[in-house]
């Protein structure tokens, strides 16, 4: 079964997603010099890098002249 760019895309999403919930459980149970910023660091790109994906979504969507699921609304096509 080949996989399609964004099927691949997807999992290393998903991927770098459950390493950062899990990066930010154990820097949360851990007590060292700098954790505290570490585990600023790792909620700022739990949330941010949705956000940059969708960004990036909705960006080759309107470069493709595509409908992506980061639209809101979508484009009414005349056919």
């Amino acid at each position: 079964m080949k996989k399609k760019p964004k099927q691949i895309a997807a999992i290393i999403c998903i991927f770098l997603l459950v390493l950062l919930y899990v990066a930010t459980l154990v820097v949360s149970l851990l007590d060292f010099p700098g954790s505290d910023r570490l585990f600023a660091a790792c909620l700022l790109a739990t949330i941010g890098l949705p956000i940059l994906l969708w960004i990036f979504i909705w960006l080759y969507g309107r470069y493709t002249n595509k409908d992506t699921i980061a639209e809101i609304f979508t484009r009414n096509k005349k056919d």
